[in-house]
Order: structure tokens, then sequence, then C-alpha cells
């Protein structure tokens, strides 16, 4: 059974970011990334913090702008506005969840397409879905940078995915349709799910719940991606239960040092992706 180790991938791709980085600076382009954090939501501050901390250790600037979440939504818009017109501004990185008076979908559309890391407005959707180049959700990059780091193809295999999110679940399956894969999508409703992921060549979770997937559930070496980040007995864990798993899968990634140290990695890259358009 192999370990696919996402600290691996992340190093392969901080190594290419860097050398970019590098020759951007070298003339006088230095792309900056805002990430906008509304509330006291602790895994989004975490999570803001993590990605600030990356990015600044690689030559990137990056500042979190927090507001409370009495904030209002038009002047959360004026921010991101202000944002799409700062030239030094690459990429706007939006926290979620967003409060409950607001409508997260009218704001995240007010992000430039252009500076839209994460790939979450429509245009970007849109992009991906048609086949047009865009920005990418950058955990199901993160994830189809982990086959390809793995030499894994996608191509003829079954593929079945857990999971249903417009920011996980979905726009990986149609990442995994892109590379010639059978699809199956699937959900913690799905009737007889252990039937379906018996099925899979290829296995990933993104249903956010612990243990989700036992051994019982998994073809005898089948690679299993495991997207969740829950907490169980006090302990970070993703939806596949590792212990049982890890003697019948061919891989499979590890939760913590799977996906999520990948998708940090996914949202600097984008961010110098973006500064293409500059050039």
């Amino acid at each position: 059974m192999q370990i696919l180790d996402g600290k691996a991938v992340a190093a392969f791709h901080r190594e290419r970011i860097e050398q970019r980085l590098d020759d951007l600076h070298e003339r006088q382009i230095h792309p900056e990334l805002a990430i906008l954090l509304v509330g006291s939501d602790k895994p989004s501050a975490m999570y803001a913090k993590s990605m600030c901390k990356v990015a600044c250790s690689m030559g990137l600037k990056a500042e979190i702008y927090t507001e409370p979440s009495t904030v209002r939504e038009t002047e959360l818009i004026a921010m991101i506005e202000h944002f799409n017109e700062q030239p030094s501004i690459f990429g706007i990185l939006m926290m979620m969840p967003l409060p409950s008076h607001m409508n997260a979908t009218r704001v995240i559309n007010c992000i430039d397409p252009r500076k839209d890391v994460d790939g979450l407005t429509d245009k970007s959707i849109a992009d991906l879905f048609t086949g047009r180049p865009g920005f990418v959700p950058c955990t199901p990059r993160a994830v189809i940078s982990i086959l390809d780091y793995y030499h894994i193809s996608l191509s003829g295999k079954e593929v079945a995915i857990v999971g249903r999110s417009n920011v996980v679940g979905k726009p990986l399956a149609q990442l995994c349709l892109n590379r010639n894969a059978t699809v199956t999508h699937c959900h913690t409703r799905t009737r007889e799910l252990s039937k379906v992921t018996q099925r899979a060549d290829i296995l990933i979770s993104a249903a956010g719940r612990a243990k989700l997937i036992r051994g019982d559930m998994i073809k005898p070496g089948a690679v299993v991606i495991d997207v969740g980040i829950n907490r169980w007995e006090g302990k970070t864990v993703g939806d596949v239960d590792f212990e049982e798993i890890k003697t019948i899968a061919g891989a499979i990634t590890p939760v913590p040092g799977g996906v999520g140290a990948v998708t940090t990695m996914m949202i600097v890259e984008n961010v110098v992706c973006g500064t293409k358009q500059t050039e």
C-alpha cells in the first residue's frame, strides 16, 4: 500500500512557484494576495492565518483583511471592488462561510474573475464546465495534482466521488470527466453507498463525515483520496477510516498531510498564474 504524501506534492509545486516568483521580482512585479475574513469563524480564521504564513514564506505578499460579522454587505462589496481596481493585487480570497445576512453568491460574484484564485465566481465555474481556461477551485486542483504527481491516470477508470459541494465535489467530478474518467457522483444520502464505492478504481471522499468510508466499502487495490477534515476524539481525521482501509487500498492519502497540504499551494500558484495577465 502506497501513502500519497501531500507534503511531497506541495514541496514539488513550491519549488516551481518560488522560481516563478523570483523571476517576477527581478522584473519588479510584486503580486499580492488579499484575504478577506468576515466574522469569527475559527476554522476560517485558522486557514486564513496559515494561508498568509505560507504565502509570505515564499515571497508572496499576503494580507488578511478582517471585518466584523456585523459589516454590511454593501461595505464588503465596496472593499472587493477596491481590490479589483488595485493593480498590485493579483488574487482575492474570500473566506467562507459569510454571515447569514449576506448573499454569498452576490458577494463572490463581485470578485473580478481574473483575480478569483479560488475559482468560485459564476464565470470561473462556467469556464470549468465548458472546458475554457480559467481558475479552478483549489481543493479539486489539489486532488488532481496528487494523482498527477504519483502518475495515477484517470482515463478509463471508474471514479466514485462522495460529496456534492459547489467548491469540492461538483468541480472535482468535472475535472475527472475532463480526464476521461467514468464518474459516479454520490453523497451521504445515496442508498447502499457501499455498492457504489466497491466498484470504484479511485474513490474520493469529500463529505465531511468522520469514518464514513470503512474497509468493507472499497475495492481491494483501489486508490483512496480523503478530502475530509473532521474532529474525532480530539484528533483531526478525514472521512476515511484510515486504519481499516490502509491494509486494503492500493494507495491512500493521509489526514493530515494529504490533500490539505496541497490546497494552500494551489492558491499561491493561482496568484502567480494571475500575473500572466499583466504580460
